[in-house]
């Protein structure tokens, strides 16, 4: 599928085929392609907890204003921004820094300077380990999105359920921040899909503060 046809048909779709499953050679592609998304110093964090199972849905759904598509879907997904995912106690931090040695974009010698750059922009207050985590997970939602539609899938984007009630049903960890759920499948044949929804123009879009 062209970008620009992924463009123009991506909805998120409230009416998902319950007979009509996700594969899961084809999800894992999803993730992959979803995965390649940039984020700062590359740290990349974002987790993603994958319901297929009814009674985990359905637990989901009490918690998520009882919206039918979280257990209708084939696949909903709980995304995860780890607030802590700069930190040196978040594994994949190390990860980073080897890969980045292996790569030849950083020296063994910069691990004081990765780590006080790390700290200064991310973690000096709550706020700012919380931007830093939900605008990268944020990135990778959109491209995960744009992924499943790449390859005929529909997604929904969810931000209205509550976040402490899906953090203790599903005993997340609290470094995370849970930004969205998003339910992912075929659409409803069935169904009549919405039009798409208006949009600003570029004229409306660009501002200036002089």
């Amino acid at each position: 599928m062209e970008f620009s046809e992924v463009i123009a048909t991506r909805r998120a779709v409230n009416h998902f085929d319950p007979n009509r499953d996700v594969p899961d050679a084809l999800l894992r592609q999803v993730v992959e392609m979803a995965a390649t998304t940039p984020s700062s110093f590359n740290l990349q964090p974002w987790s993603l907890m994958v319901l297929r199972d009814k009674e985990e849905k359905l637990r989901l759904q009490k918690q998520a204003m009882g919206q039918v598509k979280v257990s209708e879907a084939p696949v909903t997904l709980i995304v995860l921004a780890d607030r802590k995912g700069w930190a040196d106690e978040c594994h994949f931090t190390e990860k980073n820094f080897q890969e980045m040695i292996k790569a030849g974009t950083m020296k063994e010698g910069q691990r004081d300077w990765f780590t006080k750059a790390r700290t200064k922009l991310y973690g000096t207050t709550e706020e700012s380990q919380l931007a830093f985590a939900t605008k990268n997970t944020g990135f990778f939602a959109m491209t995960l999105m744009l992924s499943a539609r790449s390859v005929g899938l529909h997604a929904h984007p969810m931000d209205g359920f509550s976040m402490e009630g899906v953090m203790k049903e599903f005993n997340i960890p609290d470094t995370y921040w849970v930004p969205l759920l998003m339910s992912v499948g075929y659409f409803n044949e069935d169904k009549e899909l919405a039009p798409a929804k208006w949009r600003k123009t570029y004229d409306e879009i660009v501002v200036r503060f002089d």
